[in-house]
C-alpha cells in the first residue's frame, strides 16, 4: 500500500503538467489566424477548455483521495475513476489533434492557391501548429504509455511502450525509475525535430505508429509550409 501511495505522489505533478499543457494549446489555437481555422475560432478552444474542467477537478479529488485511502475498495474506486479521466483525456486529445491538422490542411491549402498572405504570417501560423503538434503528441504519449499514468502506481507494472535511456541506465535504479510528462514532452519535442527516435526507442506497434504519425505531421509543417514562408520572405 505504501509503494502505492508513493507512485502516485511522484506522478501527481504530471497530471497538472498534462492540464497546464492543454491551457497552453488552447492560447496557441487562440492566435492562429482565422484563414487558418476550420469553423470558428473559438469553437476548438470551448469544447476543449469544458472537457479540461471536469478533468482538473478529478484530478484534484484523486490526490486527496490518495492519502485517506486504505481498503482495496477504496483503491479499486480510485482506479475506475482515473481510467475514466484516462479516456476523457484521450477524447481531449483526439479533438486537440483534429483540430490543429485540419488547421494544417487549411494552412497548406491556402499556400497552393496563393493566400496564405505573407511571408511572416505564414511563418508565425506554422510555428504555432508544430508546437501544438509537439505538446499533443507528448499527450498521446503520455496517455498511451504502460497502462497509461491514471493506472500506474495502482496496478502492476505493464510492459512499457517506450525504452527511455534511463530505463537502462544503473544510477537511476532501473526498473525503480518511470517517465513524468516531462520525458514525454522531450520525447514529442526530437521526434518533430530529428523525425526519428533520439535516446528513446518505441516498443510497442502503438507506439511506433504514434511516432510516424507525429513526424508525418511535423515533416508537413516544416520542409512544406516553413519552407515555401522563408523563400516569400526573400
Amino acid at each position: 500500500m505504501r509503494e502505492h501511495i508513493e507512485v502516485l505522489k511522484r506522478h501527481a505533478i504530471d497530471f497538472w503538467l498534462a492540464r497546464a499543457a492543454v491551457v497552453l494549446i488552447v492560447v496557441l489555437q487562440l492566435l492562429v489566424s482565422t484563414r487558418v481555422t476550420a469553423g470558428p475560432r473559438w469553437l476548438a478552444p470551448i469544447v476543449e477548455t469544458a472537457l479540461l474542467l471536469p478533468l482538473s477537478i478529478a484530478t484534484g479529488w484523486t490526490h486527496r483521495r490518495v492519502g485517506t485511502a486504505t481498503t482495496r475498495a477504496h483503491w479499486e474506486a480510485l482506479l475506475t475513476l482515473r481510467r475514466c479521466m484516462r479516456w476523457l483525456a484521450l477524447v481531449l486529445t483526439a479533438i486537440i489533434s483534429l483540430s490543429n491538422f485540419g488547421s494544417l490542411v487549411l494552412l497548406i491549402g491556402a499556400l497552393l492557391q496563393g493566400h496564405a498572405g505573407n511571408g511572416r504570417s505564414l511563418l508565425v501560423d506554422a510555428v504555432y501548429i508544430w508546437a501544438t503538434n509537439v505538446i499533443a503528441f507528448a499527450l498521446w504519449y503520455w496517455n498511451s504509455d504502460r497502462a497509461s499514468p491514471a493506472a500506474r502506481g495502482l496496478v502492476g507494472d505493464p510492459r512499457p511502450d517506450f525504452l527511455f535511456s534511463n530505463m537502462t541506465t544503473e544510477a537511476m535504479g532501473k526498473g525503480d525509475w518511470t517517465p513524468g510528462f516531462l520525458d514525454y514532452l522531450f520525447l514529442s519535442f526530437t521526434n518533430s525535430t530529428a523525425l526519428s527516435p533520439a535516446d528513446t526507442l518505441p516498443i510497442s506497434q502503438r507506439a511506433k505508429m504514434l511516432m510516424m504519425f507525429e513526424s508525418c505531421i511535423s515533416l508537413l509543417t516544416i520542409a512544406i509550409v516553413a519552407a515555401r514562408a522563408v523563400n516569400i520572405l526573400q
